[in-house]
């Protein structure tokens, strides 16, 4: 299919377009910008229609255009929601995922898109009695969703907080030196997958949803980095990709999927998805394998005799700003 090509006249995408021969394209571009307008009266209630209002202005302005274009194609241009993909528009999805990472990185990679189970929601259990802040858990989190090595992006933030005190005003998340360092303990901070998600609530487009498993997850091809869904969230777990994701292709974990762990681009929101590409399929989040105390337990909620439900029914347990009732499924506890 063809690629996208807006027309330029300024020369700095080295195009080389005098504007003498851009202003052919003024009427296009007029178009253009009056789609932009018009669309952003009708983002809250069709993000649809101002997609395909937007492609066919610029479809038309391309008219005027020689020599400059992105790399967006046709078909990402026009990507419809997750949820109104057929199994055909998901086939060929991810063989456009799996192109670009041949293309950008000259990886193979492959891209699944496992359901939820039925009579599953998935829970994490952290104890705080033995963390010993580490960053394993962060590190291999970024080794397994494929996130930025530069400008670097975790998931997971591990706070360094005084003995004796609830309070994160004075928390550190960025201490250096041996741990645990004397009088302190850690609270690693990632998603919670807030039952009642305000993130989801403040998307304007339905970028992002709450899975049947309780997972919160993002489709990358339909935000528009708006952003706020980080401003919304409590609890700091959204990342914004402000430039393209630098990676190594010896750092790609190949094993992908599409609302998980697949190279995302720029200009979109990120987060942490419990690993669905690994818990879907009955094994534990990458951050749980790598902790070196045993400190995180994850688990079917709904199962009364998972190890997650014995903890949250017998333990004392803690929850990260409770009084917002966000009910997430990230419980921390103590011995």
């Amino acid at each position: 299919m063809s690629e996208l090509t807006p027309s330029c006249g300024s020369g700095a995408c080295g195009c080389g377009q005098s504007a003498a021969v851009a202003t052919a394209g003024i009427d296009e571009n007029e178009e253009l910008a009056a789609a932009l307008v018009r669309g952003g009266e009708q983002l809250q209630s069709s993000r649809r229609a101002f997609m395909t209002q937007l492609a066919t202005a610029a479809g038309t302005a391309a008219v005027a255009a020689s020599g400059c274009s992105t790399s967006v194609s046709w078909e990402q241009f026009t990507q419809k929601h997750y949820k109104e993909l057929t199994a055909e528009d998901k086939r060929k999805l991810i063989e456009r995922v799996e192109k670009r990472a041949r293309d950008q990185y000259g990886v193979e990679v492959e891209v699944s898109d496992p359901q939820p189970t039925p009579g599953v929601e998935f829970a994490y259990a952290l104890n705080l009695s033995y963390c010993i802040g580490c960053r394993r858990c962060e590190y291999a989190c970024a080794q397994e969703n494929n996130t930025s090595r530069d400008p670097e992006m975790h998931y997971i933030r591990v706070l360094q907080i005084e003995k004796g005190t609830m309070s994160l005003e004075g928390s550190d998340s960025y201490y250096e030196g041996s741990v645990p360092a004397p009088d302190k303990y850690y609270m690693p901070v990632q998603c919670h997958q807030c039952d009642n998600p305000p993130c989801v609530r403040a998307c304007p487009v339905t970028a992002t949803w709450k899975e049947k498993d309780g997972v919160v997850v993002i489709d990358y091809d339909w935000c528009i980095g708006c952003r706020y869904c980080e401003a919304a969230c409590p609890y700091w777990a959204r990342r914004f990709n402000f430039a393209e994701p630098k990676l190594r292709p010896s750092d790609i974990n190949p094993k992908q999927s599409l609302l998980s762990n697949r190279i995302r681009p720029m200009g979109v929101v990120e987060k942490c998805t419990f690993c669905l590409h690994r818990t879907r399929e009955g094994r534990y989040p990458a951050c749980l394998e790598v902790c070196p105390t045993g400190s995180r337990k994850f688990g079917n909620l709904l199962d009364p005799n998972s190890e997650v439900r014995k903890i949250i029914d017998t333990k004392r347990i803690y929850v990260f700003k409770e009084e917002l009732g966000t009910i997430p499924r990230f419980y921390y506890f103590f011995d």
